[in-house]
């Protein structure tokens, strides 16, 4: 039965869904293509523009709070994270990647609510650019489909 539920016409299904999205401003153009890519899919699966939240924070490592804020208000079906953190010649790659990360998956947690976690990690400039539009529209789908899943979950 697992995956029962992945690509079907009902699991996708936006509509009256609220979807927050918190978007890193560091590596702006990645972060910006991540974000219109993950509108459209939106969009496209029947999210309504006026029930798509979109807020921006410095980078990767404020994320969660934004994310948290937001699950605190109960007003959201689903979260999704969007950021670009790129490999440089320090330790700080390895700290900003699982600390977000971390973070992310603890604001899921505690507030029962999906995120889906689109914050790219790469080793350089075009690794991130090969797949800010494919993530952005993967980004979409997790949110759309958890979102579905823990309802039906909840009324079962």
């Amino acid at each position: 039965m697992q995956g029962a539920n992945k690509g079907s016409a009902s699991a996708l299904n936006g509509s009256g869904l609220r979807i927050g999205i918190v978007q890193a401003r560091f590596n702006q153009g990645i972060t910006d293509a991540l974000v219109q890519a993950c509108r459209q899919e939106l969009l496209a699966l029947g999210v309504t523009e006026d029930h798509i939240e979109h807020v921006q924070v410095a980078g990767a490592l404020e994320i969660p709070l934004a994310l948290q804020a937001m699950a605190d208000t109960d007003r959201f079906d689903a979260l999704v994270a969007l950021g670009c953190v790129i490999r440089g010649e320090t330790y700080h790659f390895e700290l900003v990647c699982n600390e977000s990360a971390a973070g992310v998956t603890r604001v899921g947690l505690d507030h029962h609510i999906p995120i889906a976690n689109a914050i790219l990690t790469t080793e350089n400039l075009s690794q991130a650019v090969s797949r800010q539009e494919d993530k952005g529209r993967d980004a979409a789908q997790v949110a759309v489909e958890m979102a579905r899943l823990l309802r039906s979950l909840e009324t079962a």
